[in-house]
């Protein structure tokens, strides 16, 4: 079977970019524990936008493009691919509860903030991809997604100093939240998802028509590009609250 992911993660101009998407200055900070409460809190703020109305939508509108196909091998993809969703629903929902529940121990205020730009960027191209676009674009955009989040995560922890007890929450917040992402069930869901984008690129594309390639390598671009802006900028935190004067 001819992998596309493979391909695309094996795309050296992209190289710098998946860079800077995935050891980004505020990863590097939380990483270093140097992060600062008020940058943590806004980003889990966007963060939840992103995952409790964003996501379940995208995956929504994934589902409703599952085709009916005749064949048994055929359905059985189909039925694979709903399953999966589903787990991604399901993930979806405790996570926004672990949010909540890590932004509540750790005294990390996370409402109240302005959606940023950045947020907005990526929920919209979401949106798009999943109404416009083919099941299996939508596919490839969601491991996307995940694949970068995952080695964005397995970077901070690769940074984090051993634990002490004179840590402060924001260091407890962070080291939660990176176990949350570096967990080996994490690593295999996203395996999972890798796997399925691949068979329903294989099904779609027996050739592997250059165009086709070239769709996926726009939509691996543009999650890259999407992942880095996600990230806030230092200083962000003390213009993007709603409560500021």
């Amino acid at each position: 079977m001819h992998h596309i992911t493979h391909h695309l993660k094996d795309q050296s101009n992209l190289t710098p970019y998946y860079s800077a998407a995935t050891q980004h200055e505020f990863l590097t900070a939380a990483g270093t524990l140097s992060l600062s409460p008020g940058r943590l809190a806004l980003w889990l703020g966007q963060d939840r936008i992103y995952a409790a109305h964003a996501y379940p939508r995208f995956i929504g509108l994934l589902i409703s493009k599952i085709p009916f196909d005749g064949p048994a091998v055929e359905e059985e993809l189909n039925r694979e691919t709903l399953a999966l969703l589903i787990i991604c629903l399901e993930g979806v929902i405790r996570e926004v509860a672990f949010f909540e529940g890590v932004a509540k121990e750790w005294n990390l205020d996370i409402d109240g903030w302005i959606e940023r730009k950045g947020t907005r960027d990526y929920t919209a191209e979401m949106a798009r991809v999943a109404s416009v676009g083919s099941l299996e674009e939508g596919l490839v955009f969601l491991w996307a997604m995940e694949q970068v989040y995952l080695d964005a995560w397995k970077y901070v922890k690769s940074l984090l100093p051993l634990q002490s007890d004179s840590e402060n929450d924001t260091a407890n917040a962070i080291r939660q939240l990176t176990n949350n992402w570096t967990t080996p069930e994490f690593e295999e869901f996203v395996q999972k998802l890798e796997d399925l984008a691949n068979k329903h690129f294989a099904r779609r594309h027996h050739g592997h028509s250059h165009s086709a390639v070239r769709a996926m390598e726009s939509i691996w671009a543009r999650v890259v590009e999407l992942e880095e802006m996600f990230w806030p900028e230092d200083g962000e935190d003390t213009r993007l609250s709603s409560k500021a004067s």
